[in-house]
């Protein structure tokens, strides 16, 4: 996203993401704001993205989407030191929405709305 705020508050819910994992009201709540952002600059694919993640960790009260599997092995031990598997995931996504129009992001974003769906669709 271009939008210093929405950047700002990227980077304010990856610190909740670190400070409190991924089933903090914060994070939630901020990705709740963050999607306004996303609204604003026509992007529907990480609209919908933003929504369905948020969705995911209030309806099953985590996130169970694992890392893309391409992280996974360029990184060996993807992710960061402390945090948990699915905090890093999420923690990842986030990441991704700072550039979301990098085409390699904008592949990785797909991954995720698909993997969200998949798994809504077995748990639900």
């Amino acid at each position: 996203m271009e939008s210093l705020a929405a950047k700002q508050l990227i980077t304010k819910i990856q610190q909740s993401i670190l400070t409190g994992g991924v089933q903090g009201e914060e994070v939630v709540e901020g990705l709740k704001t963050l999607r306004p952002y996303a609204i604003q600059a026509q992007n529907p694919t990480l609209t919908r993205v933003i929504r369905m993640a948020y969705e995911h960790i209030e309806e099953f009260g985590g996130f169970g989407i694992a890392l893309p599997e391409d992280e996974e092995e360029e990184d060996g031990d993807p992710g960061i030191e402390g945090l948990d598997e699915q905090a890093n995931s999420l923690y990842y996504l986030v990441s991704l929405m700072l550039n979301a129009a990098n085409p390699r992001n904008k592949e990785e974003i797909l991954h995720y709305r698909n993997a969200l769906k998949a798994y809504w669709d077995e748990n639900a």
